[in-house]
């Protein structure tokens, strides 16, 4: 960790309470890209972090606050302002924090990614935008991903928390349930609901569903919508097909994080239908700025017995692709 300290001039009240933001949001904003800490007295900044990021943050400062001579700053001029910069290049952790681990605080306490895989996907959520967990059931995907959102919106880096899964597994078809919309779906989407209410309580997830602070809702829902300054996780994400895929990943906004988890061996869709997360991992995989993490049956945290039943399924499936 190094740190580094600048002055932004000329010292003007007006153009740093642009460059800040309200309550430090533009600074905040750009902490967690970068992974640094920033602190100012007056137009005093110093900032801390991995050595190459600390660098790239001191440029993009010293390039934002000459632009508020002209300009308001806002979220989206502070995220376009990190793409032109090829910020992502910067990201990559030298090799002194490479095995740093990351920890979320919740209501339930500290969560730790437990091993190498877990602790590395939770990097990649922190440093990315659009992120893919792909793997067995039991291995911490989808509890992870909203660990995260619920520290990202304690930490007022996003406004709202989405979760969103396909409604039923063929093809959303909820005409046969009795009851409302939001009954026909409820049972889809409650393991969602689970992962919420063991981290910050019964009462307190009704409340923010209720104000809109966190959304449960089918993926049918997203169509037609732009999610800024968002958390959005997209679970069972095998079950969607390739259009509804490509519809969730162009709902993303400025300012916004999306986790898309899956597990590819447990397709529930017709067999003439391709799943969505199978394609979409060839079609972007080269795409910078997307993160991919593949778990396996080393990574299961369930009962010992659900290791055992993934690997002897992994075991059996690459047997039966040789012959």
């Amino acid at each position: 960790m190094v740190s580094q300290e600048i002055a932004l001039l000329p010292d003007d009240s007006s153009r740093l309470s642009n460059f800040c933001g309200q309550l430090d949001a533009h600074l905040r904003q750009i902490e967690a890209r970068l992974q640094v800490e920033i602190a100012n007295r007056g137009n005093q900044f110093k900032v801390t972090g991995p050595d190459s990021s600390v660098k790239a943050a001191c440029v993009l400062m010293q390039n934002l606050f000459a632009s508020t001579a002209k300009e308001q700053l806002t979220a989206e001029a502070i995220h376009l302002a990190m793409q032109d910069a090829s910020i992502d290049e910067l990201l990559e952790m030298p090799e002194t924090q490479a095995h740093l681990n990351v920890s979320i605080k919740t209501k339930c306490g500290l969560i730790k990614g437990r091993g190498a895989n877990q602790q590395e996907y939770l990097r990649k959520i922190v440093t990315h935008d659009i992120n893919f967990g792909v793997g067995p059931a039991g291995t911490g995907k989808t509890f992870l991903a909203v660990a995260c959102a619920i520290e990202a919106l304690q930490n007022e880096k996003v406004r709202k928390i989405i979760l969103v899964r396909p409604a039923v597994e063929a093809g959303e078809k909820l005409g046969f349930l009795p009851g409302d919309m939001a009954q026909k779906v409820d049972p889809y989407l409650r393991p969602l609901y689970d992962a919420l209410y063991d981290m910050l309580g019964n009462e307190r997830v009704e409340k923010m569903i209720d104000r809109g602070v966190i959304e449960v809702a089918p993926l049918a829902f997203m169509r037609g919508r732009t999610l800024n300054d968002a958390f959005i996780i997209l679970d069972e994400a095998q079950n969607t097909t390739v259009e509804q895929i490509k519809m969730f990943l162009t709902r993303v906004g400025f300012g916004s994080t999306a986790v898309v988890t899956g597990d590819i061996t447990q397709i529930d869709l017709p067999s003439e239908k391709m799943s969505g997360l199978r394609h979409v991992l060839e079609v972007l995989k080269d795409i910078e700025g997307i993160s991919f993490t593949f778990f396996n049956h080393r990574d299961v945290v369930r009962h010992p017995l659900v290791q055992r039943i993934v690997s002897a399924y992994e075991a059996y499936d690459k047997k039966t692709k040789a012959e």
